[in-house]
This record gives C-alpha cells, structure tokens and sequence, in this order.
C-alpha cells in the first residue's frame, strides 16, 4: 500500500481539537477505511508552529522540507491565526425555568442498558421485568432494573445552562499536512 501527500486547512480551538475536527470531517467523508488516502489514516498530528516560527522559511519553503521527514500516516501541523479565547469572567448563562402548581411524584421501574440509556421504564417490576428479558434476548445484551422517582406529567428541566460566547473569541486556523495511508 502506498501513500499521499494531503494539505488542508482545519479550525480549532487548539491544533489537537483542529485535527480530531478534520479527521471526523474526512471519515464522514471517505469512511473509516484504514487506507482511505485521507487525513484520518493518520495516527497524531506533531505541532511544528514554533519550529516553522523560529525557521524564518516562507510557509511554502518550510512545508517542503517536512516532506522527506515526515512518514506514511504522519500529520504535522502549523497554527497560521492564532485562536482568542474567552476571557469573559462569567462564560455562561443559566436560564430558570419555572412549572407552575403542585407537582406528583411517582415510582417507575427502568430498564437500563450496557451503557447507562434507559430502554424501557415500568409501573411495576413485575413488567419492567418481562421487558427487561425481551429486551436482553432480543439484543443478546445484559440490563439492570433501576426503581426511580419520576415527575407526572411535568419536565423536570429546572433549569438551562448555556455557553456565553465571546464577542471577539475564535477559533485557530491550521494548517496540517502529512502522508496519508492509501
């Protein structure tokens, strides 16, 4: 299997966040094929901005030489506009949220997954029970029965914490380079 040369221009609020963007952006695209001639058969991306600072090269000159030191399923990349990042104190707003009237509490029975997501819940155990096993021997996957208190007929949503962007916060251009698996 050979390999090649890729160069694009990615954002981010580090490089490492510019380089995981750029790799999902290129599985979406081109699958996860482990020799797909894309930016996602890399293993990591190497920060070269100091070194490409310190060189005094154009950006042209200094990418050339990476070229021969750079090997199959390298990344590099080079911070061309630094990010800003929030320097607000507060970085976030919370929004309260108020249901009027007189709130009843019931029992539920739910039937987790594997991973924690509630895949059924229950008035009783009895029939979180019965599909809980329906569940497990459809799926051929374990599940745990959990007895919760649950708002009737109400969101429990008290309140909504967003983030509070900056008027001048951005994200850092880079760019990365490397040989691509293919």
């Amino acid at each position: 299997m050979g390999a090649s040369w890729f160069e694009m221009t990615a954002y981010g609020k580090t490089l490492s966040d510019a380089y995981t963007n750029a790799v999902a952006e290129a599985e979406v695209e081109s699958g996860n094929d482990s020799y797909n001639g894309t930016i996602s058969t890399t293993h990591q991306c190497s920060d070269l901005t100091d070194q490409f600072r310190r060189s005094k090269k154009s950006f042209d000159e200094y990418v050339k030489m990476q070229v021969d030191k750079l090997s199959k399923r390298d990344c590099a990349g080079i911070c061309i506009l630094d990010p800003i990042v929030n320097k607000n104190k507060t970085k976030s707003q919370v929004e309260n949220i108020v249901t009027p009237g007189t709130k009843k509490w019931i029992l539920k029975y739910e039937v987790e997954n594997y991973y924690g997501d509630v895949v059924v819940s229950a008035m009783s155990k009895g029939e979180a029970v019965r599909m809980g096993r329906a569940y497990t021997e459809k799926n051929q996957e374990p599940v745990k029965i959990i007895m919760r208190k649950r708002l009737d007929r109400v969101d429990p949503t008290v309140a909504k914490i967003t983030y509070k962007k900056s008027t001048t916060e951005r994200a850092g251009k880079y760019i990365l380079f490397g040989w691509a698996a293919e």
